[in-house]
């Protein structure tokens, strides 16, 4: 069985000096802005609804749609997702789709086809192949809920642009470099891909505080 590696406070910045110790680039991003905050998030339906709203939108706009679901139900949960109308969830800033793979995930939790507190025990291939094939849950949402929520430590979301755009600016690399090259970049940190993943995002949000200032 594959080994679960994770990774807690208690380890977070050893890890990244580790890290910074094998690796030039990550070692100048800690220099420059300190240690990475270490994000993290419950192990809730709620939280597993908000990944889903920031698929494809800003995190600020899945903030709004998420507060505005909590301010009709005030608690989060399956059944009292499902009580809200199509036309109740859209007043929540919810689209179509996003309705959609919502009332799905609650149907599958109220129904015992996942176990969201089942998934802590699992190595990452097996959760991941367990939230596959629920609807509207792909590979990136897969990774969030991996590095944030179970604090899994090798992990690399190759489908998230910031985490993409960070390394290509970093390792100084062409717009146009392949998924496979970006890929064989990140195995070099490996088993600890999701900490180096989580200082390239504090070296995109950085440089995006320091322009916007």
């Amino acid at each position: 069985m594959q080994k679960i590696t994770a990774f807690s406070s208690a380890n977070f910045h050893l890890l990244c000096d580790t890290l910074a110790a094998a690796d030039n680039d990550l070692a100048q991003i800690i220099r420059l802005n300190g240690y990475p905050p270490m994000w993290t998030r419950p192990n809730t339906f709620e939280t597993l609804i908000h990944i889903i709203l920031e698929q494809q939108v800003s995190l600020a706009s899945a903030l709004a749609t998420l507060n505005k679901l909590r301010e009709r139900i005030t608690e989060v949960t399956p059944a009292r997702l499902l009580m809200l109308t199509d036309e109740e969830l859209r007043a929540c800033y919810f689209s179509r789709q996003k309705t959609s793979y919502a009332r799905y995930l609650a149907e599958a939790v109220l129904g015992g086809a996942i176990s969201l507190a089942a998934l802590e025990e699992l190595p990452d291939d097996e959760i991941r192949s367990r939230l596959s094939t629920l609807k509207g849950i792909g590979n990136w949402t897969i990774d969030v809920y991996l590095m944030f929520v179970l604090q899994r430590a090798n992990v690399f979301p190759v489908g998230d642009l910031a985490a993409v755009n960070a390394l290509k600016q970093v390792k100084a690399l062409p717009k146009d470099t392949s998924r496979e090259e970006i890929l064989a970049v990140a195995a070099s940190w490996q088993p600890y891909r999701t900490v180096a993943t989580m200082i390239l995002w504090h070296h995109y949000l950085s440089v995006r505080t320091r322009k916007q200032g």
